[in-house]
């Protein structure tokens, strides 16, 4: 785990996190919700404008089925009502009219009971009252009781007529209709007060004479009637029918009954059995007749107009929900059109955001970062641009732009640091490399000056390896630090020698086991990259296996090219262990990764070499419980072994060891200490004769150490010294089989204990390693049981 975790990451709240609504459910929320609202209002105001037009309808239907029938009633009632009076009063000629007038009545009632009956309660009500009738027609005739409890109860029955209209067709939805239903009931009102008027004269007689009660009705019919045409109707008559009102108000009749009116309440007579009506009261009778028929015709006109009125009302209801549901629909239709359309762009313009964001993100801007740390330039036009939109998508495009930009100035800040700092380690590795290659330079005069000291030519072939392995050191920090190491092979090296090569670079080369082919050789210009590679891993396995155990290094040619494998005997590894490192050779680290990790850099160089040779190296157990390492190298750095002359390219790093005199060139010997397999060959090839190459030769008669060139031209090593061409020259030395005769041979008596081939400190640096390793396997399977 890294040590900087991100945050939130650790102690985070297990509670479950609340599920967010994502952008286009928002997108279509916001146009559902307003829609179903404005929807929900359309339907509860058509349903209601619905609901008016169906009630002004069935008013319309009442009235026009229940109302005239109704209106006809309360007419013969008012007849019936003045012509019992007249009876009562005695008046001759009366009582063939109220037959007729009684026989109309019971027509009426019929018609009614027939309309109306089921209905409504309000016309239960008149219907229960017209039961008395012909109780009341009977005390009429026998003269029982008083008129004046007799009249009223036609006054009664008229009321309750009156009132009917007024609750069934006054109580409309619309104020229009309203308005204009008002005058009807009031004009309803205002006949039935002169209608009373009519009965009270009539109930006078002949005599007229009346008591106190009734001329007070008379007045307060008169007073009524007059308020209610002069408040409640005229105000609120059209002009047609204002008009048609001020006709009958104008006529003779009319004025007659005004005059009247008025000399019943100036010229009246007060007697002691009551009031003496003034003689004026002889012409109401057929001026009554007159003008109540206009004004009947009045009545019945302004409600016929009402009711066709309640009928265009309900027509235009209809048409305005039909109006209401259409515009609602298209406005509907034109929302969902606009919502969709704009629901559409935003998310395609959030789409295409995201899309360009993850484009940047995994594609361009690795991409930017990864040319950076090569030091390659950077193209500005492929990064993301401030385009100054004044949208909030625009906005957020600018932000991401601007982000980008800073990270990429960050990086290019890091890159131009690294490149610093790079090639600030590769000079310092370069002049300390022309250091090491003068110091081996003159560990070789040294060996061929005092050849003959074996305990001094001991010390120096151990100070050669030591001083052999800082030169790889320091080559490893010149490949990390981006430099390259120079080569100064000319012409192909067969694989054996190239492993040979790579084993000389380890301290403990005596445990290396060599398997190799000769038919195959390495192109120039890799040998010093790919020896590098095999170096490290050979040191790697040689560090972390048993002091005493073998480590196999063996090639073959495979279908991709050639296949180097390195097997050692070290302790267990876990899988995630082997990932772990498998990852740090696939994987160019960080400077932060390399200071984390500055004691185990070897697997970064094989990494780094590898992909700089376009080859891949795969750790994993191997069948003794260690570690094989596989090295694939592309057929492309591969050539066929030359078979015509000798080969004269030295061995670039070979071990040095004393000789105290010049020795006769021996036979050449095997490449390695086991049988090599044999590569498969395209053809069988002749066996050519190996023969000693002619090497260069310091001033003792040793070989001389190949030096790899540096980048500091201006630091030489010392030039070797040539042996006159009369003195035999000596074969190229292997480590390990290249040993001066006096160190092969067993003395005869030795008075010390013989020196190990290895030292205490070799020993002990060897176990230090290993027990090393050891504890971190032992410390990784504790980690790993539960």
């Amino acid at each position: 785990m890294s040590v900087i975790e991100p945050e939130g990451v650790r102690g985070q709240s297990t509670a479950r996190r609340r599920r967010r609504v994502r952008l286009r459910t928002l997108l279509i929320w916001l146009a559902v919700v307003p829609s179903v609202a404005m929807g929900t209002q359309v339907a509860v105001t058509a349903e209601r404008l619905l609901s008016q037009a169906e009630h002004l309808r069935a008013d319309v239907a009442a009235a026009e089925q229940v109302g005239a029938p109704l209106y006809t009633l309360m007419v013969d009632m008012q007849a019936e009502r003045t012509m019992t009076a007249s009876v009562w009063a005695g008046t001759a000629g009366a009582e063939e009219e109220l037959r007729i007038r009684r026989e109309a009545t019971d027509r009426g009632a019929a018609e009614f009971r027939r309309v109306a009956s089921g209905t409504n309660a309000s016309f239960e009500e008149v219907e229960q009252k017209l039961e008395g009738l012909a109780a009341f027609r009977l005390r009429a005739d026998a003269r029982t009781g008083t008129a004046d409890s007799t009249l009223l109860y036609y006054t009664g029955v008229i009321d309750s007529v009156i009132q009917a209209y007024q609750r069934e067709f006054s109580h409309a939805d619309d104020a229009e209709i309203v308005k204009e239903s008002r005058p009807v009931v009031a004009m309803l009102t205002a006949t039935e007060m002169v209608a009373r008027e009519d009965t009270i004269l009539s109930l006078a007689g002949p005599s007229r004479q009346l008591d106190s009660a009734g001329f007070e009705q008379f007045v307060s019919a008169m007073g009524a009637h007059r308020h209610l045409y002069d408040t409640w109707v005229v105000p609120y008559l059209p002009e047609v029918d204002k008009r048609f009102y001020d006709r009958i108000v104008a006529s003779s009749d009319w004025q007659t009954k005004i005059r009247i009116e008025n000399a019943v309440l100036s010229k009246h007579t007060d007697t002691g059995s009551g009031i003496k009506l003034p003689a004026e009261t002889a012409l109401w009778r057929s001026a009554h007749e007159n003008f109540s028929v206009q004004m009947a015709s009045l009545n019945v006109d302004r409600a016929r107009k009402v009711l066709t009125r309640g009928e265009a009302k309900a027509a235009e209801l209809d048409t305005e929900v039909a109006w209401l549901i259409g515009g609602s629909s298209g406005g509907l239709l034109i929302v969902v059109v606009v919502v969709v359309f704009t629901t559409r762009s935003v998310l395609r313009r959030l789409r295409d955001l995201h899309d360009r964001t993850v484009t940047v993100a995994e594609e361009t801007l690795p991409e930017v970062v990864a040319r950076l740390q090569r030091g390659q330039s950077v193209d500005a036009a492929v990064l993301p641009t401030v385009r100054g939109d004044g949208d909030e998508v625009g906005r957020i495009s600018d932000a991401f732009a601007r982000a980008v930009a800073v990270s990429v100035d960050g990086h290019r800040q890091l890159a131009d640091e690294r490149h610093g700092f790079g090639l600030f380690a590769t000079g310092i590795a370069s002049r300390t490399g022309n250091l090491v290659s003068r110091q081996l330079s003159l560990t070789e005069d040294l060996q061929d000056t005092f050849g003959h000291d074996e305990a001094l030519l001991a010390q120096l072939m151990r100070s050669d390896q030591l001083t052999v392995g800082m030169r790889r050191q320091i080559e490893n920090l010149l490949i990390l630090a981006g430099g390259e190491v120079p080569d100064p092979h000319t012409e192909p090296m067969r694989i054996a020698d190239v492993l040979r090569e790579a084993a000389a670079e380890v301290e403990d080369f005596r445990r290396i086991e060599r398997q190799a082919l000769d038919e195959t050789s390495v192109e120039p210009g890799a040998i010093s990259q790919i020896s590098h590679l095999l170096a490290e891993l050979l040191d790697n396995a040689t560090r972390f296996s048993p002091p005493r155990s073998k480590v196999v290094i063996r090639a073959e040619l495979v279908a991709d090219g050639l296949s180097v494998e390195i097997e050692d005997r070290g302790p267990r590894v876990t899988p995630e262990r082997y990932e772990e490192m498998n990852g740090r050779l696939h994987e160019a680290p960080p400077y932060s990764v390399l200071a984390q990790n500055a004691h185990r850099l070897g697997l970064f160089v094989v990494g780094h070499l590898a992909d700089q040779l376009q080859a891949s190296v795969t750790l994993r157990r191997s069948v003794y419980g260690g570690t094989s390492a596989v090295v694939i190298l592309p057929a492309a750095l591969l050539v066929a072994t030359a078979a015509a002359e000798p080969r004269r390219e030295p061995a670039a790093k070979p071990v040095l060891v004393p000789a105290p005199e010049p020795v006769p060139e021996p036979e050449p010997e095997p490449a390695s200490s086991t049988p090599e397999p044999a590569a498969v060959a395209p053809a069988p090839r002749p066996s050519v004769e190996r023969r000693p190459e002619p090497v260069v030769r310091t001033a003792a008669g040793l070989p001389s150490r190949t030096t790899k060139a540096h980048t500091k031209a201006d630091t030489k090593a010392p030039a070797p010294v040539t042996v006159p061409a009369a003195r035999p020259a000596l074969p190229e030395r292997v480590p390990q089989t290249h040993i001066a005769q006096q160190l092969r041979e067993p003395r005869a008596a030795e008075t010390t204990v013989r020196q190990d081939a290895a030292t205490p400190e070799e020993v002990a640096d060897a176990w230090a390693d290993y027990e090393h390793g050891t504890q971190t396997v032992e410390e990784e399977l504790r980690r790993d049981r539960p």
